[in-house]
């Protein structure tokens, strides 16, 4: 059964100190929480305090990439401080997938990264928007990314930016699913361009996305909305929906 967090960057805008609202995640169905730019706002001795007390795991955390590059070993230690051992790139410029030449490119970065954040202990995987799924000859940018990263890099597939991307999250998650560790369990709607919302309201076959992430044995699902009108009641809606 899959582990079951929230990434934290749907409640950015809830006016609480980061151990504050640790204890009201804590106070849901869900096992653990992802970390974004919020990680900074308190010591770590306080934040794993507070995942302490409330039973949650630090399942990963977002970390932008030119901290990882500047010092992967240091970024690491950081992150275990709270038992944070599981780092995500969150993003590359779309420059980085306009063609072939630069996928690649983008796919030995990562690989390259990916190894040493492994040296230091850590393992790391790449979180896709939309972007990376244009066509790069008779593929999508991000099947070009996962075709010629090395095994040390995973993935976190982000099924509502895969969505709104124009292609199927279930069919990424089945055929890709020895690289996947984590899924972030996303929406968005119908329109053009597709713009997030609330999970199980637009245009994502959620049902469909959970049920192959059972088969496909991906470890974490973590629940996301990227502009919630009200962060709490879709924190309540992300661990009903996770815990079913």
């Amino acid at each position: 059964m899959s582990t079951t967090a929230i990434q934290l960057y749907t409640l950015r805008d809830v006016d609480q100190p980061l151990p504050s609202l640790l204890d009201e995640v804590g106070e849901t169905a869900l096992d653990g929480v992802e970390f974004a730019h919020r990680f900074a706002d308190a010591d770590n001795t306080r934040v794993a305090s507070a995942l302490e007390r409330n039973g949650l795991d630090a399942v990963s955390a977002h970390v932008d990439i030119d901290r990882l590059e500047s010092d992967p070993a240091e970024t690491v230690a950081s992150y275990a401080e709270v038992g944070c051992d599981t780092l995500v790139v969150p993003w590359l410029d779309p420059e980085r997938f306009t063609d072939d030449d630069s996928v690649v490119a983008a796919a030995e970065r990562l690989t390259q990264l990916a190894e040493q954040v492994a040296d230091a202990g850590g393992s790391l995987h790449y979180h896709n928007h939309d972007h990376e799924l244009v066509s790069v000859g008779d593929r999508t940018a991000l099947e070009t990314l996962i075709r010629h990263s090395g095994d040390a890099l995973g993935f976190e597939f982000d099924t509502g930016w895969i969505k709104a991307g124009g292609a199927d999250p279930e069919t990424f998650i089945e055929t890709h699913a020895d690289r996947i560790e984590l899924l972030h369990v996303t929406d968005c709607s119908d329109a053009t361009p597709a713009t997030p919302t609330e999970v199980g309201a637009g245009a994502v076959d959620v049902a469909g996305c959970l049920e192959a992430a059972a088969d496909s044995s991906v470890e974490v699902l973590v629940y996301e909305h990227d502009e919630p009108e009200e962060p709490r009641a879709s924190l309540e809606h992300g661990a009903s929906l996770l815990a079913d």
